[in-house]
């Protein structure tokens, strides 16, 4: 196999990654909602969606189309903080357990999690995000991706982590 059809194997794993993420969270979201959850901040979680399918069709698309070339110095340090950036999404997850959803939900008289990555990061699984948007395209040279998503991502987590700040602070 070149290196482009491994890479296009990985985002497709990213990928299948996302959906088991959106089943999980779905299954969380309607949970907390039964349980008297409210959600914060609608208006912006369709540009989120929309930006991350993005990174991964803009990686495709430009190591495919620009023919950015694999180069092994990058790639293989890049993949490792791809692994590294899933190994935190995943500790989140399992950490914040029925409380994890990709929508920003508060249920009364729940708890703020503070063990796991949240003893000492806020938001751990943006970093995690930050981490995969720069390395997976990166992987295989695809910087204009990793720079596009960079901006966006960065405008885009101001809002999103403002909006579950004063969300959490109901908790509190």
């Amino acid at each position: 196999m070149s290196s482009e059809q491994w890479f296009t194997l990985l985002v497709g794993l990213v990928a299948l990654e996302r959906l088991a993420e959106l089943v999980i969270s779905t299954r969380n979201a309607r949970a907390a909602l039964a349980r008297g959850g409210v959600e914060s901040g609608q208006g912006h979680y369709r540009p989120m969606v929309l930006l991350h399918i993005a990174l991964l069709a803009g990686a495709l698309a430009e190591v495919w189309w620009l023919d950015r070339p694999w180069v092994p110095a990058l790639g293989w340090s890049m993949l490792a903080a791809v692994l590294i950036a899933q190994g935190l999404r995943w500790w989140c997850i399992l950490v914040l357990g029925r409380a994890w959803n990709t929508r920003v939900i508060v249920v009364p008289g729940g708890e703020r999690v503070e063990r796991g990555p949240y003893r000492w990061l806020p938001h751990p699984n943006y970093v995690a995000v930050v981490l995969e948007g720069v390395a997976l395209p990166l992987v295989h040279g695809a910087w204009v991706t990793a720079a596009v998503f960079t901006v966006l991502n960065a405008w885009l987590l101001t809002v999103r982590i403002r909006v579950e700040d004063r969300a959490l602070r109901q908790l509190t």
